[in-house]
């Protein structure tokens, strides 16, 4: 029998423990997986090493958010300071891993939008090293909506519209891209962007993918004023904010949008 973890206070906070305690885990692991994939290493083999030294890393060094903490951001080796990005998104991913756990409960939704936040998260820091988005990282997600599909509960009609926001989301913003190359006269978004759309519409739907084009429109003009005021010219990335964007429309997008609705 199912049960939900708002049925029961103490159910609900041993459960929203251990969604915080995985959410850091593997925070831990796609932000390793992630500046692998960055700088050409495979994240499958070989043991987490110092990035500065390349002393292999023990259990204490491991610890997600505490390892940082304790150590004062300095590896335990060659005392070389460590970016507070670590303990920073191992904390971040503990965080939305429990709001995904209150907003879906413990249910197979919760489990493959979990999939989908992993991927969002791990492509969001390569692109932030690299400017690219791994492929890999859609693909899984795809494939993660594919597989939720006979316990999601949508009709064929519901299922045929979400499969139809994910091409058209696709095809239009490559045409849009397409079209303001040619009026600029440079590039204006790259491939990895244009798939990422598509992906997101497969799971967010019209009316909330168009939300999260305008909400990812906002935050990549926020983030590229600050990555302006400390490095002027720099290229900005846009894989972050789609990634940022969507998943909030995923957790809170039915709310918004019944909202907005509600307005008119």
């Amino acid at each position: 029998m199912f049960i939900s973890i708002h049925d029961n206070l103490y159910i609900g906070l041993y459960c929203a423990i251990l969604a915080f305690i995985f959410g850091a885990v593997f925070g831990s692991f796609l932000n390793c997986a992630s500046w692998r994939i960055a700088h050409g290493e495979s994240f499958l083999h070989g043991r987490s090493h110092c990035t500065v030294c390349g002393h292999i890393l023990s259990a204490p060094d491991l610890v997600p958010i505490f390892s940082w903490l304790f150590l004062g951001g300095k590896c335990r080796y060659c005392k070389a300071k460590i970016s507070a990005r670590y303990m920073l998104t191992e904390l971040f991913f503990a965080v939305v891993s429990v709001a995904s756990l209150l907003r879906w409960d413990l249910s197979v939704e919760y489990l493959r939008n979990m999939v989908f936040a992993c991927c969002l998260f791990c492509l969001s820091l390569v692109d932030l090293e690299s400017f690219e988005i791994p492929n890999g990282c859609l693909i899984i997600s795809a494939a993660a909506w594919l597989a939720a599909l006979p316990f999601a509960g949508m009709g064929k009609m519901a299922i045929l519209a979400h499969l139809l926001t994910g091409v058209g989301y696709g095809a239009i913003m490559l045409g849009l891209t397409l079209l303001f190359d040619k009026i600029l006269g440079k590039e204006t978004m790259g491939g990895g962007d244009i798939k990422l759309f598509a992906v997101t519409g497969l799971y967010l739907g019209a009316a909330a993918s168009l939300f999260a084009l305008l909400f990812s429109c906002i935050l990549g003009l926020l983030m590229g004023a600050v990555r302006n005021r400390n490095q002027k010219g720099a290229p900005i990335p846009f894989g972050p904010s789609i990634a940022l964007a969507s998943y909030v429309m995923l957790l809170y997008g039915e709310r918004l949008v019944n909202w907005y609705l509600g307005l008119l």
